[in-house]
């Protein structure tokens, strides 16, 4: 008889975004007059830049020719891209990363969760609480993570690093010791951020322990301030123990078009194994390659119209993030976030959890945005709004709020 894999059945509810998704339709279908505003998935809402709709449209016309067309892609990627990704990236600000240690891919989310394949079950693995559900929820998939308390609403086998209002919302390093750890900076939920001296001796701690940190950089385009690292490899000792997930879709609006790449560096072992023929094999056997027309997307977001480009954009979405930051604090909410990542964290009020207070913005303001505790137990009693929606529309959504 045809069995399950069991690891499945021990995921507690759908994915969080689902949730969301089913409730907001419900209220939608029972209250269709009213106007719901979505700031709670991180998904873009300004359109593509011209410089990549130009690179979109000139790819297409290749592929219609038989001189230019192209079928599969490369394992790693299109060397165009990988090096246009290993100069402006990390050359350019001294990070020592080739070309050959890139592997691109249709998005972070599916590197991070499908990373954890080359890892043995043995391995425990840490992470920030709160956290995207995804780094957690794979590994529960692969049988990593133990047995579920829905009374504290975590896993045995995995360890919570608490980020808090008291730590800054950064987490400490764990008493108890890693082999893999989950880093995301600028931080999703949070926003919060640390600096180069803070990374460092997250490094520092990697490297002394022999553990193997998996550093998600999606949102290093909305940094702002100049002490906070873009990548882990600006760090000294970070090719030795860490792999980096990048993501077009928040720098450049691919959230529909996907793109996104993982750094391995060739010296970064695990014991006396090198991970980065690994990746490879891995990469090799299980995807064909990001499309031809998306990766000659990609390289023009480094063009010098597509920087321009990219930077204004970026800057309206931030604007939107100070539209709600600057809002919600008038308003007497308790507030971070919003300097140098796109979303914003408030604690809830009157001592609401994170879904009555979600039920409550949806049906006072029809305004949606996404329950803290869904990013784990550190996360209940706080809230996540995204800068990813209109201007219009986001000023709207704040008046709202500040009239409840």
């Amino acid at each position: 008889m045809v069995k399950v894999n069991d690891n499945y059945l021990k995921l507690p509810g759908s994915y969080l975004f689902s949730t969301i998704g089913k409730k907001v339709a419900a209220f939608s279908t029972e209250h269709p007059d009213k106007k719901i505003i979505r700031l709670g998935i991180g998904d873009v809402t300004q359109p593509l830049a011209p410089a990549i709709i130009t690179a979109l449209h000139g790819a297409v016309d290749e592929m219609a020719d038989a001189a230019t067309f192209h079928g599969y892609a490369p394992d790693l990627g299109y060397e165009f891209l990988r090096n246009a990704i290993a100069k402006n990236d990390y050359q350019d600000r001294g990070c020592d990363i080739a070309a050959d240690e890139i592997f691109v891919s249709d998005g972070a989310k599916c590197d991070s969760s499908n990373i954890q394949e080359i890892f043995s079950l043995d391995n425990k693995i840490a992470v920030c609480d709160p956290v995207y559900p995804v780094y957690v929820d794979s590994n529960v998939m692969a049988g990593r993570t133990g047995t579920w308390d829905p009374k504290t609403e975590t896993w045995s086998d995995v360890i919570y690093m608490p980020c808090t209002a008291e730590n800054d919302f950064a987490p400490e390093l764990p008493k108890e010791t890693p082999d893999l750890i989950y880093l995301c900076f600028p931080n999703n939920p949070t926003g919060s951020t640390i600096t180069k001296d803070q990374l460092q001796v997250w490094i520092d701690y990697a490297n002394k322990v022999g553990a193997i940190i998996i550093y998600d950089a999606a949102y290093e385009a909305y940094i702002s301030e100049e002490n906070v690292p873009h990548s882990i490899y600006e760090c000294e000792g970070a090719r030795t123990c860490a792999i980096e997930l990048r993501s077009f879709s928040k720098n450049a609006g691919f959230t529909g078009v996907r793109l996104g790449f993982t750094v391995i560096p060739k010296e970064l072992k695990a014991g006396e194994t090198n991970l980065h023929p690994l990746w490879a094999r891995r990469h090799g056997t299980k995807y064909n390659g990001a499309p031809y027309i998306v990766q000659r997307a990609g390289e023009a977001v480094y063009s010098p119209e597509g920087k321009v480009q990219l930077k204004e954009q970026v800057a309206y979405y931030m604007n939107n993030a100070k539209v709600i930051y600057e809002g919600l604090k008038s308003a007497g909410y308790t507030v971070s976030g919003g300097v140098n990542a796109p979303y914003i964290w408030l604690k809830t009020p009157d001592k609401m959890t994170s879904w009555e207070f979600f039920d409550y913005l949806l049906e006072k303001a029809n305004v949606v945005g996404t329950p803290g505790s869904g990013f784990g137990p550190s996360g209940e009693g706080y809230f996540r709004l995204t800068a990813f929606g209109s201007y219009d529309n986001t000023v709207e959504a704040i008046e709202r709020m500040k009239a409840l």
